[in-house]
C-alpha cells in the first residue's frame, strides 16, 4: 500500500475515542476516515473532534464501501470483536482489534487463520508494551542490570468501590467482562514478552463489590518455561496501591511506583506531536534499582523512566501495511495471553492449577 491509509473504526466509546481515534489521527500516513457509531452523542463528538470524518451507525456500511478504506480498527464492546473481525477479514481489509482480541484462543486462533488465508494484517492492540515503565523495565532487563531475573510481580490495582455499570462489570459469559480479561489482559501479556511462554498457571478471582457480577479483584501466578515466576493483581478495589512493578534478580531489584502518563494524557484531550514531549514523567516518579535496602527508605538509585510511546503502535502497523514487515502484535502472541487467561479462569473456578 502506498500513499495515505485510510482507517474505519468501530467503536467510539472509551477505547474508541481516547485511545485509537487520536493515535490514529497522529500518526503520519494514516487518517480517520470513517467512525462506527449508534450512538448519536457519539457520532457528534467524533465529528467534532475530528473535522471531515464520515461516520456510520453499523460496521455493516462499512463492507459495501470497502474499496474506500485500507484498514479497520475495531474498539467496540469485546463480545463483537470476532463477528467484526471476520467480517472485515471477509471483505478484504486489514484489522486491528483491541484487546482482548477474542474469548478463547481458539477463536484467536481461527482468526488468525483466516487473515493469513487472505494475505491480510491482523494485528491486537496490546498498547501496555509502550508503557515508560515497561519500556524501562524491558531495558534493564535486556542489559542485564537485575541479574538473572527470579521473581516478577507486576500491580494493575484501582480504588473503585462504587460500580461503574456497563458490559464490563457484566457477568454474562458472551459480554467477556470482568477484570481477568481486561487488566489481565495487559498484565500476562507484559510477563509473556519478558520472560517467555508460561508452563503452570494459578489463579484467584473475586467479586468484592456489593451487586457486581465479574471479578473485580484476581491474582494470576505463572511459572515461566525459563523459571521466572510472575505474580500478576489486577483489582478495583486496592484501597492502598502497590508497586506497578517490583522485579526481584540475583543482582538487583527494580521497583517503580505509579502508572504511565499516556492514558491521563489522552484523557484530557492531549495528543501526542513531535513538536512537544510525550510520555515523560517527573523525576519524582522514577523507579528505583538496588539490592538490600528498601527504596521507601532510598534504597537504590533513581533510574530515568524511558517515554512512554503509544504512538509507536500504529506507526508500526502503517510500516506493516505499507512494507510487509510483522505487525506490532501478532495474533498469535495475544493467542498465547489468552491461553493463560483461560488457565487462570479454570484455576480460579476449581482451585487447581493448571499446567499449559
Amino acid at each position: 500500500m502506498t500513499g495515505t491509509l485510510r482507517v474505519g473504526l468501530v467503536g467510539y466509546g472509551l477505547a474508541g475515542s481516547v485511545f485509537h481515534a487520536p493515535l490514529i489521527a497522529a500518526t503520519e500516513g494514516l487518517v480517520l476516515d470513517t467512525v462506527v457509531t449508534a450512538n448519536p452523542e457519539r457520532r457528534e463528538q467524533a465529528r467534532t473532534a475530528f473535522p471531515g470524518v464520515r461516520v456510520a451507525a453499523s460496521a455493516d456500511e462499512l463492507w459495501t464501501r470497502a474499496g474506500e478504506l485500507d484498514l479497520i480498527v475495531i474498539a467496540s464492546p469485546n463480545k463483537t470483536h470476532v463477528p467484526v473481525a471476520t467480517a472485515a477479514l471477509k471483505a478484504g481489509l486489514p484489522v486491528v482489534v483491541d484487546k482482548p482480541v477474542a474469548g478463547t484462543a481458539a477463536e484467536a486462533r481461527g482468526l488468525a487463520a483466516l487473515a493469513e488465508e487472505r494475505g491480510l494484517l491482523l494485528s491486537v492492540f496490546q498498547n501496555r508494551r509502550w508503557d515508560n515503565d515497561f519500556l524501562t523495565l524491558r531495558s534493564l532487563v535486556e542489559r542485564g542490570e537485575l541479574g538473572e531475573v527470579q521473581r516478577f510481580e507486576s500491580r494493575f490495582e484501582r480504588w473503585r468501590p462504587q460500580l461503574k455499570g456497563g458490559w464490563r462489570e457484566s457477568g454474562a459469559p458472551e459480554e467477556i467482562g470482568g477484570l481477568l480479561y481486561d487488566l489481565g489482559s495487559h498484565v500476562v501479556d507484559q510477563a509473556l514478552v519478558l520472560f517467555g511462554p508460561a508452563v503452570r498457571v494459578y489463579a484467584e478471582a473475586d467479586v468484592r463489590r456489593a451487586g457486581a457480577e465479574a471479578d473485580d479483584d484476581t491474582f494470576i501466578a505463572l511459572t515461566h518455561a525459563g523459571g521466572v515466576r510472575s505474580h500478576l493483581y489486577v483489582s478495583a478495589t486496592a484501597a492502598q496501591l502497590g508497586p506497578r512493578f517490583r522485579v526481584l534478580g540475583s543482582r538487583a531489584g527494580y521497583v517503580k511506583y505509579g502508572l504511565d502518563p499516556q492514558e491521563a494524557a489522552l484523557r484530557e484531550g492531549l495528543r501526542p506531536s513531535a513538536d512537544a514531549p510525550w510520555g515523560v514523567e517527573p523525576e519524582s516518579a522514577w523507579g528505583r534499582l538496588g539490592a538490600g535496602e528498601s527504596p521507601v527508605t532510598g534504597g537504590g538509585v533513581p533510574v530515568e523512566t524511558l517515554p512512554g510511546d503509544y504512538p509507536a503502535y500504529y506507526a508500526g502497523v502503517a510500516r506493516a501495511l505499507r512494507e510487509g514487515t510483522p505487525p506490532p502484535v501478532t495474533a498469535h502472541e495475544a493467542a498465547a495471553a489468552l491461553d493463560v487467561l483461560e488457565a487462570a479462569r479454570r484455576s480460579a473456578r476449581e482451585g487447581v492449577a493448571v499446567t499449559l
